[in-house]
């Protein structure tokens, strides 16, 4: 399975975001990464802007060029804002859709509990991350899965009641895809509209 198995916290300096979650070196060293990093004063351009936000996204929802050119281009076909749809098509992937229901503290870590088959779809095993959850699907914990130590501890103090598009259900440990998130209630710093103008280029 093709994914960033990179160094994340130089990830995480170059946007001076902690894009995989909690990260310590970032805390320390709020700068870019390299030996010039603390004093670029270089101004970026247009383009350079664009292509950063493209790659923030990509980052962020663990998507690689093709699999993110495909999901553009699926969004630009469909009616409606095209960034909105875009980052509505990356909300509704399976691995996040683990990720926001709390059951994986970062979405590298959903990715493993859907690749693992310990993640059902409607009752039934499904192990591929980039999965398009639809509105009505509920996305829940395999009962043989349900003991998982790492699945307890990241749901422990977890608040389930921050996305208004998943609703969670104890009895299950797992949640319904309620609908497709509104870009307001999509907490990424993410600037689609710049990747829109990109692509469009």
């Amino acid at each position: 399975m093709a994914r960033y198995i990179g160094p994340k916290s130089r990830i995480s300096r170059r946007f001076g975001e902690a894009i995989f979650g909690p990260d310590k070196v970032l805390s320390k060293k709020n700068y870019a990464p390299g030996q010039h990093g603390n004093n670029r004063r270089k101004k970026t351009s247009e383009y350079g802007l664009m292509l950063a936000e493209k790659q923030k996204a990509k980052y962020t929802y663990g998507v690689l060029e093709r699999q993110f050119r495909n999901l553009f281009e699926k969004a630009a076909k469909k009616s409606g804002v095209t960034g909105e749809i875009l980052l509505q098509l990356l909300e509704s992937r399976l691995d996040n859709v683990v990720f926001r229901l709390g059951l994986a503290p970062t979405r590298a870590a959903a990715r493993q509990l859907v690749s693992h088959k310990h993640i059902v779809v409607d009752g039934q095993v499904v192990n591929i991350p980039s999965y398009s959850v639809q509105p009505g699907q509920v996305v829940a914990v395999r009962e043989k899965a349900k003991s998982l130590e790492v699945i307890d501890a990241a749901l422990a103090g977890f608040n389930h009641s921050k996305y208004p598009w998943i609703e969670w259900d104890e009895s299950v440990k797992g949640g319904k895809f309620l609908h497709m998130p509104e870009r307001a209630d999509i907490p990424e710093n993410i600037k689609e509209q710049m990747i829109v103008e990109l692509y469009s280029k």
